[in-house]
């Protein structure tokens, strides 16, 4: 693959899972059926990224499946007409390695694999549950690894979550790209050192607080014509000898500022 242009060493994109390439959407019916409110899925979800990461801050540690029944058996417990909150989550939480993708992402995906981008996914939830969806929709030969935060022992946006995923391909931090939904996630890639790519599948506006991605998609689709756009550039640009001697330093993975 030819080096982007003003860097020249981002190969390897390293993907969020829930939200950036699974639509949760489905859970709010699973909500329903045992008995909870669907349109508190956005809060439950919420509140599971909050307590596990407050979890990090605080020293302590639990997966991303404990941490959920914690959140559900709570919603249970103040929902009238909910009878076992145990049955309750297991209900929910069992459609997990069921979840869909969002439409553009096996097309995106494939379509970044073909222009020779290494792909990985690192989430806060669990690597097999990971791999389960992306063997239903066939694209689990497209992805080197799948990760999650246990070995690291931190969710993200702990740094040494990023450094986790980054040990597993051996590569080093400006050698790789986060693609994530989250802003925060975007943030702390981006602290960790490490490209990033906000995929803006909502109207919602990025937070100023936080530090801006380098490039912004709407999705996977949006993110491989993007990168293969400047891609073409980068062809087009380099002289006789194979070479490309663009030195502006003003490429697609503009460093966030500090």
């Amino acid at each position: 693959m030819s080096p982007l242009p003003g860097d020249h060493r981002v190969h390897v994109l390293v993907f969020d899972v829930n939200e950036t390439l699974t639509d949760l959407s489905p859970l709010a019916g699973r909500l329903e059926e045992a008995g909870l409110p669907g349109h508190l899925l956005p809060a439950w979800f919420a509140g599971v990224l909050r307590d596990g990461v407050a979890l990090t801050l605080a020293g302590g540690r639990a997966a991303f499946a404990a941490v959920a029944r914690d959140g559900l058996r709570t919603l249970a417990a103040g929902t009238p007409g909910v009878g076992d909150p145990e049955q309750a989550a297991d209900h929910v939480l069992a459609a997990l390695p069921t979840l869909p993708l969002h439409p553009d992402v096996p097309g995106g995906v494939r379509a970044l694999t073909a222009a020779g981008f290494r792909l990985v996914t690192l989430t806060n939830g669990s690597a097999g549950t990971t791999r389960a969806v992306l063997d239903r929709a066939g694209l689990t030969d497209c992805f080197e690894v799948h990760l999650d935060v246990e070995a690291a022992g931190r969710w993200k946006p702990a740094r040494e979550a990023y450094a986790h995923a980054l040990d597993a391909v051996g590569v080093p931090p400006d050698e790789a790209a986060l693609v994530s939904v989250h802003p925060w996630d975007i943030d702390g890639a981006a602290r960790a050192g490490l490209a990033t790519a906000w995929l803006r599948r909502t109207p919602r506006p990025y937070p100023a607080t936080q530090l801006p991605a380098a490039l912004e998609a709407t999705g996977v689709g949006d993110l491989a014509t993007r990168l293969g756009a400047q891609q073409r550039l980068v062809d087009e640009g380099e002289n006789d000898d194979g070479e490309n001697h663009d030195d502006s330093g003003q490429g697609i993975w503009r460093p966030a500022p500090g």
